[in-house]
Order: C-alpha cells, then structure tokens, then sequence
C-alpha cells in the first residue's frame, strides 16, 4: 500500500483527493505527517475527505498513531 506522506506545505484538498481515492480503490488509506505543521494539513484533509466519501455510504475512520521513522538518517517519531 503506498503511504500519502504529508508536509505542512501540502495543500487539504489535494491530501483529501489522494484519500477518497485510495479508499474508494481499496478502502483504506496510510498516511504519515512529522511535526505539527504536517499533522495539522493532515486532519484537516481527514475531515474535507470525509465530506468526499459521505455520499457513496463511506464512513471515514481515522486511527492515529506513533511509529519510528529514519528522516535524512535520522530516527523520528
């Protein structure tokens, strides 16, 4: 499955298409957001996908959590 990585700079809308259309292929979707900013532009194109979905019967569901990451060989949370 591929992994919608997302940064403070990625635009809600987008994030939201990519997530309704993942969902709708195989019915569930991965993302992953390092640091405030990105986990801000995540939620908030959670919640405009969810609007997306809605009207074909899809009741988005989001689960949260921690996972190790390397970044630039770096270990991130």
């Amino acid at each position: 499955m591929e992994v919608l990585k997302i940064s403070s700079k990625s635009n809600p809308n987008s994030v939201a298409g990519a997530i309704a259309g993942m969902v709708k292929e195989t019915r569930k979707a991965e993302m992953q957001a390092i640091g405030a900013g990105a986990l801000n532009q995540a939620v908030k194109a959670v919640a405009i996908a969810r609007g997306f979905v809605a009207p074909a019967g899809v009741d988005l569901i989001c689960i949260p959590a921690f996972a190790e990451v390397e970044v630039e060989g770096e270990d991130r949370t």
